[in-house]
């Protein structure tokens, strides 16, 4: 059995030029999968949202629903880092609600640490987690929960504005005391002098390959999400097809009468 990652392990990673590997997991069955394969970090996304609710995107995902998923990941006891997302309003009002909700995915849970979405606006929120002992996540770039904002899903970090912005941002979530920091959808170049600058991990998502990690999401990897098919997603897999085919057998079996058998009875 691999040993138990903690966020020491992680930020030794990148001090050791060891990249690290992380998607995201949303349920039981697929986090024992995943911890058998030895993935470094879980995250419970937000992006549970879209590619399992249905939703077009993360702003409307709870609390309520971050906990279930949570709850549901850890129930696999695994082995990797498991970090769960604090979801649209549940630490952008008040630091009072941004430290009990944080509380509440490491306490009912079970999460290791927590992620939140924003550079120098939200780095009083990381500080006053991380003065309460519970480990952060940042996340700088394309944050999906401030699409309005970025009128979209666009790169970010492209102008010379926006590019100092974003180093600010990388700067701030560091001195607030993140353990790491995603950096998603910014250009390649940008991403590799953040991540030589900052003594703590980048993890890249459509961010090229300087990072020193990369984070997907599950159902992207595995072709089980029509919605969408970002530039930066590698389909590892194929399941749509197998998963339909697999379906249609089954209609038919029923149909005609072929399932189930006198050996799928009992006497």
């Amino acid at each position: 059995m691999q040993k138990k990652k903690t966020i020491l392990e992680i930020q030794k990673m990148k001090a050791d030029g060891e990249r690290i590997a992380v998607l995201t997991c949303y349920d039981y069955p697929t986090t024992v999968i995943m911890d058998r394969c030895g993935i470094d970090v879980i995250l419970v996304g937000d992006s549970v949202g879209v590619v399992v609710a249905g939703y077009d995107n993360t702003l409307p995902v709870t609390m309520e629903e971050m906990l279930y998923h949570t709850k549901a990941v850890m129930r696999a006891r695994p082995q990797a880092l498991v970090v769960a997302d604090m979801p649209f309003l549940s630490y952008q009002t008040d630091l009072p609600t941004a430290r009990r909700n944080a509380g509440l995915l490491v306490k009912e849970g079970g999460a290791a640490a927590v992620k939140l979405e924003g550079g120098e606006n939200v780095a009083p929120v990381i500080s006053a987690l991380v003065d309460m002992d519970i480990p952060v996540m940042a996340h700088i770039g394309l944050t999906p929960q401030s699409l309005h904002r970025m009128g979209g899903f666009k790169v970010q970090g492209k102008s010379e504005e926006q590019a100092e912005k974003l180093l600010k941002d990388a700067r701030a979530v560091e001195a607030a005391g993140a353990f790491s920091v995603v950096l998603e959808g910014i250009p390649m170049a940008l991403a590799q002098r953040i991540t030589a600058e900052l003594s703590i991990p980048t993890i890249g998502i459509g961010a090229g390959p300087h990072c020193d990690g990369q984070v997907l999401v599950i159902h992207d990897i595995l072709g089980l999400c029509e919605k969408y098919s970002p530039k930066f997603v590698k389909r590892y897999a194929e399941l749509t097809p197998i998963i339909a085919e697999a379906v249609s057998s089954y209609i038919g079996d029923v149909k005609e009468g072929a399932f189930p058998e006198e050996r799928h009875g009992f006497k």
